[in-house]
């Protein structure tokens, strides 16, 4: 007798069912375990990156400062070109003034300009037209004058003035 319909089969360990969970199970801890080190993998990357913007960071610091110093000497720099120039404009205009000083009829042949003394060597036709023509507006100028003549071959005179500006008024100017 037959109780069963059905051919009698072996029992396995696993059932289907059960093999079927484990594997989910197994692909999602996989899935997990992966997830966790590719993070892992990013976190390592991303300090590496940090450490080499950190020392970028540094030396781009560096550099601004190397920077800031030459910023720093390039205006010094400037500022004393433009004072230079500055000085050279003042004395091309005293040049220019000197020489709008000097009448026709005197002819000079040296000067030489300090920052406080002017002497001048030159030729005139007589004493009175030096005295009248450009030692007037030289005694205006500056505060000593001296002058001396000899005479020439021809009857005119060469002169040699001195003209210098006292110290103590030139530092009033200055200030």
């Amino acid at each position: 007798m037959k109780y069963s319909f059905i051919a009698p089969r072996s029992k396995q360990l696993i059932s289907g069912e059960f093999r079927q969970a484990i594997f989910f199970f197994a692909i999602s801890i996989i899935m997990i375990v992966s997830a966790y080190g590719f993070l892992v993998y990013k976190v390592h990357l991303f300090k590496q990156d940090h450490q080499v913007f950190d020392e970028t960071l540094k030396k781009l610091e560096h550099s601004k400062e190397e920077l800031n110093k030459k910023i720093t000497i390039i205006e010094l720099e400037v500022k004393k070109s433009e004072s230079i120039a500055t000085q050279n404009t003042l004395t091309k205009e005293s040049i220019r003034s000197l020489f709008d000083l000097v009448p026709d009829a005197i002819t000079l042949t040296k000067a030489h300009l300090d920052e406080n003394s002017l002497i001048l060597y030159g030729e005139t036709p007589t004493r009175d037209v030096y005295e009248f023509m450009l030692q007037a507006p030289l005694r205006a100028i500056f505060h000593r004058t001296y002058t001396s003549f000899y005479p020439t071959q021809h009857g005119w005179y060469n002169f040699v003035s001195t003209n210098y500006l006292d110290e103590e008024t030139l530092g009033e100017v200055q200030e």
